[in-house]
């Protein structure tokens, strides 16, 4: 890939700087990280640290009136202060997202095959019957249960798993180069999450996966990026935050991980 002046164009998710302010307040304030393509960065923090509107900054969802600076580069490609119209160009394709909670991420008024094809025939340009086709080998690929009677199905007939799993199928549908997961096994039960977790090993894309669960994060990511207070305090592999957090605040989730762990293992 070359840029307008025939030099090289970097490749990978590249976030520089990133800031946004709502209302004078500032929610995240120089935001810095890179995914290389086909690599994984969790994003870890605690309640309030900034985890979500990092992911809604990358997606260009912010909320209205927000004013974001900084640099998102995509593949070379920056995305910051272009137009709602050509950002949108990139979303699908270039980047998708998987939402927390998938109940509010779907239409309850349209059935789930429907929701699937709607972005195949956006981002791969399919006729009807070809996204209807497309939608039914997704729904295989995440694992999903007779899919061709589950894709008749509107999302309140379907459990909480299966709903985020359409959820990625939607976000896979465009073939995008990297998935913003946002704490998407949250509202998930044990058995659920991890079926969800090797789905997600599974995939090529490159990958910010935002957790606040160190366990999930261990499992998921490459290296990690420790947001607090909308800053990024802490950065590296993961192996080395787990067992030599240099902050504070990474040192509370540490903590307050093995804790759980403790009380968890007491249980059982």
């Amino acid at each position: 890939m070359t840029d307008a002046t025939g030099r090289t164009a970097a490749s990978g998710l590249e976030v520089r700087g990133l800031t946004v302010r709502i209302d004078r307040r500032t929610i995240l304030d120089d935001v810095t990280f890179t995914v290389p393509p086909g690599r994984r960065v969790g994003v870890i923090g605690a309640s309030g640290s900034g985890k979500s509107m990092t992911s809604l900054a990358l997606m260009g969802l912010e909320p209205t009136g927000a004013d974001v600076t900084g640099s998102i580069r995509l593949d070379g490609t920056e995305l910051v202060g272009l137009p709602d119209r050509e950002r949108a160009r990139h979303r699908g394709s270039g980047i998708a997202m998987v939402f927390q909670e998938p109940g509010t991420a779907l239409d309850p008024l349209r059935r789930v095959g429907a929701q699937i094809a709607e972005p195949l025939r956006l981002h791969r340009g399919l006729d009807r019957r070809g996204a209807a086709a497309a939608a039914l080998d997704l729904a295989v690929s995440v694992g999903l249960p007779d899919p061709e009677s589950l894709l008749r199905q509107y999302p309140h007939q379907l459990s909480g798993g299966q709903r985020q799993r359409i959820c990625i199928a939607m976000a896979m549908a465009g073939e995008p180069s990297y998935l913003v997961a946002d704490e998407p096994t949250t509202a998930l039960d044990v058995t659920t999450e991890a079926r969800i977790l090797e789905l997600f090993e599974g995939l090529t894309a490159g990958m910010v996966f935002v957790t606040h669960d160190l366990a999930v994060l261990a499992r998921i990511a490459d290296t990690a990026v420790v947001l607090d207070a909308g800053r990024v305090v802490e950065q590296g592999s993961v192996a080395q935050l787990l067992a030599a957090p240099q902050h504070p605040a990474t040192a509370a989730l540490v903590d307050a991980a093995r804790a759980t762990a403790r009380r968890t293992g007491g249980a059982s």
